[in-house]
C-alpha cells in the first residue's frame, strides 16, 4: 500500500525565495486552466483535454513574453498543477453524476497567493533525489537540510514540499511498503464508542479522558487574536501577528495529531478486529456542541485505525450510524426508548446494569462482528423488497426485536 512520510525541511533563504517562485508560477497555471476551461465552457466550446492544456499553457506559453518566467521553475512542477486541476474537475464531475460516493464536490476554484497552505510536487520525472548526506535536491532549487525522524522503507515515488500558514515547510514522501509488515495474530476483539467527555470508551470497559487540546489553549489563543485585531491592516505588525496564531494552532494541531497517532497504533497492535460508529461528524458540527466536536477529532482518528489495519493486517469495521447502540441492553437485546444526554447509567427490566458508554461500546462490538466475519467480508444480507401480503402493518400484532444474539425478544 501507498504511505506518505513527512518530513521537517529547513531551506536556505536563497532557496526560500525559489520555492515561492515555483508556487507562484503552479498558481498561475492552474489558474490559467481554469480559466480557459471556463470560457470554453461559457463559449459552448468542447472540453479542452489534458494534453491540449498542457501545450497551450506550458510548452507554448514558455515562448511568449507574458510567461516567459515559467522557465525559472521545474517543469514537472507545472505539469502537476495541471494534474491537479484535472483530479479535481475528475472528482467534480464524478460526483454530480453519481459515480464518487459521499458529500457532492464542488467544482475547482481559483488559488490565490494569500492562501494559507502552498504546496508544488515533484515526480521522479523531475530526478529529485536523496543524497547520503541527508539532504534532498531539488531540480532549480538546490539541497534542502532535511529533519529525519526516521528512514524511509522504500524509494519515494514523489515528493511535494508544502508550506503552512505558519511559515514551516515539510517534505511529504510517497513510498510503497511491503506486505511483510503484519503483525501476530491476537485473540482479543474491541468496540468503540466515542465521544466527548470520554474521548473512546471500549467494549472491555476502558475509557479514555478527552484531551481538549483547543479547549487548553484557549486563553492563549484568545491573547494572540485580541493582539491581531488591533494591527492595522495591510502593516508589517499584522502579518507577524497573523504568524503567531497559525503557529499557536499549528501547535494545538500538531499535539492532537501526535496524540492520536499513539492512541490508534496501540489499540491496533493489541486487538485483531476494531469496531467503531460511524459517526456524522459533519453534522454534529453544526450544532451547539460544534467547538468540542472539532476539538476530538473523531473523522481523523477512525481514518488513522482504518489505513494502521489495512497496513498491520487487523480487521476495522464501521457499524450503522442509526444502529442504537445507546438504547439497546448488551444482554437480553431490547430496546429502550429515547435517553437524555445527562443520563449516563440506566437500569435493564431483565436485571442488567449498564453505563451508558460501555453498554454502547459492547453493542457496538457485537454488530460489528455479525456484519464482518473473520476475512472482513459483508455477511448481513442487503435490503430486500417485502413480500405483497407481508408490507403492511397490523396494529394487533406482537412487535418483536431482534437482538445481537439472534434472540427475538417482545
Amino acid at each position: 500500500m501507498q504511505l506518505r512520510y513527512n518530513y521537517r525541511v529547513y531551506p536556505a533563504p536563497g532557496q526560500q525565495i525559489e520555492l515561492a517562485r515555483a508556487f507562484g508560477c503552479a498558481r498561475v497555471v492552474f489558474n490559467d486552466g481554469l480559466r480557459l476551461r471556463q470560457q470554453a465552457r461559457e463559449a459552448g466550446e468542447k472540453y479542452i483535454s489534458d494534453g491540449e492544456l498542457s501545450r497551450r499553457l506550458i510548452t507554448e506559453a514558455k515562448a511568449t513574453p507574458e510567461r516567459a518566467w515559467l522557465g525559472e521553475v521545474s517543469t514537472v512542477v507545472l505539469q502537476q498543477a495541471l494534474a491537479d486541476l484535472n483530479t479535481a474537475y475528475r472528482n467534480f464531475f464524478n460526483s454530480i453524476t453519481g459515480k464518487r460516493k459521499g458529500r457532492k464536490v464542488a467544482p475547482p476554484r481559483f488559488r490565490s497567493r494569500k492562501d494559507n497552505r502552498q504546496a508544488i510536487r515533484f515526480t521522479k520525472n523531475s530526478r529529485f533525489k536523496v543524497l547520503d548526506n541527508d539532504r534532498l535536491r531539488l531540480p532549480k532549487i538546490g539541497d534542502l537540510a532535511v529533519r529525519w525522524s526516521r528512514t524511509l522503507p522504500s524509494d519515494p515515488s514523489s515528493v511535494a514540499i508544502i508550506r503552512d500558514a505558519a511559515g514551516r515547510y515539510f517534505a511529504s514522501f510517497v513510498v510503497q511498503t511491503g506486505e511483510d509488515e503484519a503483525l501476530p495474530p491476537v485473540d482479543s476483539e474491541v468496540g468503540i464508542d466515542l465521544g466527548l467527555t470520554h474521548f473512546a470508551v471500549l467494549s472491555d470497559g476502558t475509557k479514555v479522558a478527552a484531551p481538549t487540546f483547543l479547549r487548553r489553549a484557549a486563553r492563549k489563543l484568545k491573547r494572540l487574536q485580541h493582539d491581531l485585531s488591533r494591527k492595522q491592516k495591510g502593516s508589517a505588525n499584522r502579518k507577524k501577528a497573523v504568524v503567531k496564531v497559525a503557529r499557536a494552532h499549528g501547535r494545538v494541531a500538531d499535539m492532537r495529531r501526535d496524540w492520536q497517532h499513539k492512541l490508534s497504533t496501540a489499540i491496533i497492535r493489541e486487538n485483531q478486529a476494531v469496531y467503531v460508529e460511524d459517526l456524522c461528524v459533519v453534522g454534529l458540527g453544526r450544532t451547539r456542541l460544534a467547538k468540542s466536536v472539532h476539538d476530538a477529532g473523531w473523522a481523523s482518528f477512525t481514518a488513522m485505525m482504518e489505513y494502521k489495519a489495512a497496513r498491520y493486517g487487523r480487521t476495522f469495521g464501521r457499524v450503522d450510524r442509526f444502529f442504537p447502540s445507546t438504547r439497546m441492553c448488551s444482554d437480553c437485546g431490547r430496546i429502550n426508548e429515547k435517553m437524555a444526554l445527562n443520563v449516563r447509567a440506566w437500569d435493564c427490566p431483565c436485571g442488567a446494569a449498564h453505563d451508558r458508554d460501555v453498554n454502547a461500546a459492547k453493542n457496538v462490538k457485537a454488530a460489528g462482528q455479525a456484519d464482518f466475519n473473520a476475512r472482513g467480508a459483508h455477511v448481513r444480507p442487503g435490503l430486500v423488497p417485502a413480500a405483497r401480503n407481508e408490507a403492511g402493518t397490523h396494529p394487533d400484532a406482537a412487535c418483536s426485536t431482534r437482538s445481537v444474539e439472534g434472540i427475538s425478544v417482545p
